[in-house]
């Protein structure tokens, strides 16, 4: 049924998203609601808030009222008087299904708040309706297009990691892996996106690495922009490989977001003969895709193509098992934090 979930809770929305690619920037960022949304992004979809690193991250509080008469004011004098305890590079302002319900001006609430301020604010409208992928995108547009700085030259040894939110990974101690391997590979200046400062000189870079869709959106603006060549990649799948390489499988089935995906099929392409599906909830590029490649909507989706003997492994979040009680072949798990949430 259309809908109809019972096994699979909902994934991370695109709020978390958006709010992902701006913690740790040095912003002041405002999640529009009345606190609810707020506390599931640092309660659940947040792993960072436990490593000690900090963010200012506020939730508008908003009350019945506030949102039924759109009294966008308060907002803006709650953000400035945060501003004035705060010394923040910018302000953003994270939409949720409050603000889309009532049909929010972003526009008119940026400028608004820019009269106010003496910092850009970003406005990312953001629903709360669709998947956490959507707001990464929404998040790095806002961020490319306000302060990427479009006179600076591209750099000899310079990289950009495109994607490289704990959202989009296994776990999020793997983005610890990235920097030492591409040293490893001659990269003198590796930059993450977890300064503002790698978005301000994100032109500078010889070539981008995307590590997600998200990512690859990105790493398609400054290719546009800068002519930047961009190669799609993921990290630390080697054991997983391993892994997979013992089951002897003859059809193997790869569940994660497609970059992800697309990467452990590739290394096990070369190690085996068995035939591999890449199925993904999130956004796909189709540049990225491989004939059979399937974009799941609902779960029983997930079921029609999984539980039952079309497979003989399976390498997904374990969460997934949940919707599997007929298959009896072997569940791998390939983790995913914004599926289950687990570090």
């Amino acid at each position: 049924m259309k809908g109809l979930w019972k096994y699979i809770a909902p994934f991370a929305p695109d709020q978390s998203g958006a709010a992902a690619v701006l913690y740790g920037l040095g912003g002041i960022v405002v999640i529009c609601d009345a606190g609810g949304c707020a506390g599931n992004i640092c309660g659940f979809d947040e792993p960072r808030w436990f490593s000690g690193k900090k963010s200012a991250v506020f939730s508008a509080g908003l009350r019945d009222m506030d949102a039924i008469l759109g009294r966008d004011d308060r907002l803006v004098h709650k953000l400035c008087a945060a501003a004035q305890e705060i010394d923040a590079a910018f302000a953003a302002i994270v939409g949720t299904p409050v603000p889309s319900v009532i049909a929010t001006d972003y526009t008119g609430l940026r400028r608004m708040a820019e009269k106010q301020l003496s910092i850009p604010v970003l406005t990312i409208d953001t629903t709360g309706m669709t998947t956490y992928d959507t707001g990464i995108i929404k998040a790095f547009h806002a961020l490319l297009e306000t302060f990427t700085d479009r006179t600076v030259q591209r750099k000899k040894g310079v990289v950009n990691v495109l994607g490289a939110i704990p959202l989009d990974m296994r776990h999020p101690a793997d983005l610890d892996c990235i920097r030492p391997r591409l040293r490893r590979e001659g990269w003198d200046t590796i930059r993450l996106g977890d300064t503002l400062d790698d978005y301000i000189h994100a032109g500078e870079a010889e070539k981008n690495i995307a590590l997600s869709p998200a990512g690859l959106a990105a790493a398609q603006w400054l290719q546009r922009t800068f002519g930047t060549p961009y190669e799609c990649r993921y990290f630390g799948l080697e054991t997983l490989v391993e892994q997979v390489q013992a089951v002897q499988a003859k059809k193997i089935l790869i569940i994660h977001q497609q970059i992800g995906a697309n990467a452990l099929r590739e290394m096990l392409e070369g190690t085996t003969t068995a035939a591999i599906t890449v199925a993904t909830w999130f956004l796909r590029d189709e540049g990225c895709c491989c004939d059979g490649d399937i974009q799941l909507r609902e779960e029983d989706d997930f079921c029609v193509l999984a539980d039952n003997d079309e497979f003989d492994c399976i390498i997904g979040d374990a969460y997934f098992k949940k919707a599997l009680p007929h298959f009896k072949g072997t569940f791998i798990d390939f983790p995913h934090f914004a599926v289950s949430g687990r570090t």
